[in-house]
C-alpha cells in the first residue's frame, strides 16, 4: 500500500490572497483580467506537481456599503475578474496535468447550465475539472437575477442538495461506451445507452439528456466548502473534496471525523474518497524575522474602510462601523443570512484571542478566516505535517499572500522539504484530477443498473 501523501491546491486570487496585495510593489494590480498572469501561475503550480488550482467566484460584487470612496479604494477584493470556467478552458490548452476547481452557485444558476459547462470543461481538459458547489453567501447577487432579496440559508441548502442530484444525473446521460462511431453500419451512438433524466422535484423539473458525454474521469470532481450543519450534511452526501477553514487542530480534527463518519455511516460512502483540504495562508521567510517583516509590510497597506467591509462580507456586520476600532469585537451581532459558519468562526476567534475590531480585520485581510501560519520553511512544513498526520487534513488549499511571490516562496522553499520527508509527490500519478487525488471513477448509474440486472 502506498504511503499517504499531502494533496495541494493553489487558491489563485488575482494579486494575492491579502486584501492589500494589489498595492504590494511586486504584484501586478491588473492581474485579475490578465490571462498571461494566470497562465504563469498555473504553469508554476503544475511544474511543482500541485493537484489543482482554484478560483473563487461570486454572482455579485462583495460590498459592505455603497459608499463611493470605498468603491474607489476596494481594489480586487470587490473588483473585476474572469468567469472561472472560461478562464480554465483557456488554461487547459497550456497545461497537461493540473486540475481546475471552478466555483459556481446553485442559488443563481440552473442545473442544465452547470452540468453542460463543467462537462465541457472536463472533456476539453482531458478529465481535470472540478465543481466547487456554493450556495452564494453574497446577498448582492440576488439583485442581478431579478430577485428582491437573498433566499434564506436553509432554503439555499435544500435547493443545493437537489441541484447536485440533478447535475449528477445529467452527467450520467451517456454511458461510457454509448458512442459507437461505426462507419460501416452507419451507427453513431447506441440508443440504449443514452438516457433521459426525467427529474421532478421540489425545485427542478429537468428532462434531459445532457448534450455532452462523460470524460476520462467519469464526471467532474465535486468540491464543497460549507461548515454549517446544512453544509456538513451536503458535503457528507455529495462532496469528494472539501475546502475548510479552521484555526485549531482540535476543531479541524473534529470536522474531519464528523464529515467522514457521516459519509460512511449515513450515506455508505468510502471516507477515503473525500479529501479534506483546509485553507492555509503561509507567510514564509528564510528567518522568523523575515516572515514577520512580510506580514507587517502587508498590514500597513490595509485601508480601515476595506478592513471593515471585509468583516461585513465574511459574515460580520456593517454595524461594526459604529464601534471603536480599537475596542473589543461585540459578540451579540445579529446572525447573518450569508455565511453563518464564517461569522461564528470570526466571533469565536475574536473572543479567544481577545482581538479588537482593528486586529480582527487585519487578520481577516490576509486569511479571510483561514489559518495563518508564518515562519521559516522548516517551521511551515512542520505545521502542515502536524495537521496531516493528526488526521485534521488530507492536504491543503494554499492561499499565498501575494502572487507570484508567495507561491514561488512556497514552491522553492517548502515543497522540497515536504518531498524530503516523503509527504508530497515528485511526479503526477495520473492524467486526471481524480487519479491524482486518489478518487474512484464513478460508475455510470445506468451501466451499474444493467450489471446488477445481469447478475441478479
Amino acid at each position: 500500500m502506498s504511503k499517504r501523501q499531502i494533496k495541494l491546491g493553489a487558491f489563485l486570487s488575482p494579486t494575492g490572497h491579502h486584501a492589500a496585495a494589489w498595492r504590494h510593489p511586486d504584484t501586478n494590480p491588473a492581474g485579475a483580467t490578465d490571462f498571461e498572469h494566470f497562465r504563469k501561475l498555473a504553469q508554476l503550480a503544475e511544474a511543482a506537481k500541485f493537484d489543482a488550482i482554484f478560483t473563487a467566484d461570486s454572482d455579485g460584487l462583495w460590498r459592505g456599503t455603497g459608499d463611493r470612496t470605498l468603491r474607489a479604494k476596494s481594489g480586487h477584493s470587490a473588483g473585476s475578474s474572469f468567469e472561472p470556467i472560461t478562464l480554465y478552458s483557456a488554461l487547459s490548452a497550456v497545461t497537461r496535468n493540473i486540475g481546475f476547481v471552478a466555483t459556481a452557485s446553485t442559488t443563481y444558476n440552473e442545473p442544465w447550465h452547470i452540468a453542460r459547462k463543467f462537462a465541457s470543461l472536463d472533456l476539453l481538459s482531458g478529465g481535470r475539472a472540478a465543481w466547487n458547489v456554493v450556495t452564494s453567501g453574497n446577498a448582492n447577487a440576488a439583485y442581478n437575477f431579478g430577485l428582491g432579496g437573498h433566499p434564506e440559508h436553509a432554503d439555499r441548502y435544500r435547493r443545493a442538495e437537489e441541484f447536485v442530484e440533478v447535475v449528477k444525473g445529467l452527467w450520467d446521460s451517456w454511458e461510457d461506451d454509448a458512442h459507437v462511431y461505426d462507419k460501416a453500419s452507419g451507427i453513431y451512438t447506441d440508443p440504449d445507452k443514452l438516457h433521459e433524466l426525467n427529474h421532478v422535484g421540489e425545485y427542478f423539473n429537468v428532462k434531459g439528456p445532457l448534450s455532452v458525454p462523460r470524460s476520462p474521469q467519469g464526471h467532474p470532481v465535486i468540491v464543497q466548502a460549507g461548515a454549517s450543519e446544512p453544509g456538513r450534511e451536503l458535503a457528507a452526501k455529495t462532496a469528494e473534496a472539501i475546502f475548510a477553514a479552521w484555526q485549531t487542530l482540535e476543531d479541524a480534527q473534529a470536522f474531519y471525523r464528523d464529515v467522514k463518519n457521516r459519509a460512511a455511516n449515513k450515506y455508505g460512502r468510502n471516507p477515503d474518497h473525500i479529501k479534506i483540504l483546509p485553507g492555509v495562508y503561509p507567510v514564509i521567510g528564510r528567518t522568523e524575522q523575515e516572515a514577520l517583516d512580510k506580514k507587517e509590510q502587508l498590514r500597513q497597506l490595509i485601508d480601515p474602510e476595506i478592513g471593515l467591509s471585509l468583516l461585513a462580507s465574511l459574515g460580520g456586520s456593517d454595524a461594526l462601523r459604529d464601534y471603536d476600532l480599537d475596542g473589543p469585537v461585540p459578540q451579540d451581532l445579529p446572525e447573518t443570512n450569508n455565511n453563518k459558519s464564517r461569522q461564528r468562526l470570526l466571533l469565536d476567534l475574536a473572543a479567544r484571542e481577545q482581538l479588537t475590531i482593528r486586529q480582527l480585520y487585519e487578520w481577516v485581510a490576509g486569511a479571510r478566516g483561514h489559518r495563518v501560519i508564518h515562519g521559516t520553511p522548516d517551521s511551515i512544513a512542520d505545521q502542515l505535517e502536524e495537521w496531516f498526520v493528526s488526521e485534521a487534513a488530507d492536504g491543503f488549499n494554499l492561499l499565498a499572500p501575494t502572487y507570484p511571490g508567495g507561491l514561488v516562496d512556497f514552491i522553492d522553499l517548502v515543497v522540497p522539504i515536504l518531498r524530503h520527508r516523503g509527504l508530497f509527490r515528485t511526479e503526477y500519478e495520473a492524467a486526471t484530477l481524480r487519479g491524482n487525488l486518489g478518487l474512484a471513477i464513478p460508475e455510470n448509474r445506468h451501466t451499474a443498473a444493467r450489471h446488477a440486472r445481469r447478475s441478479a
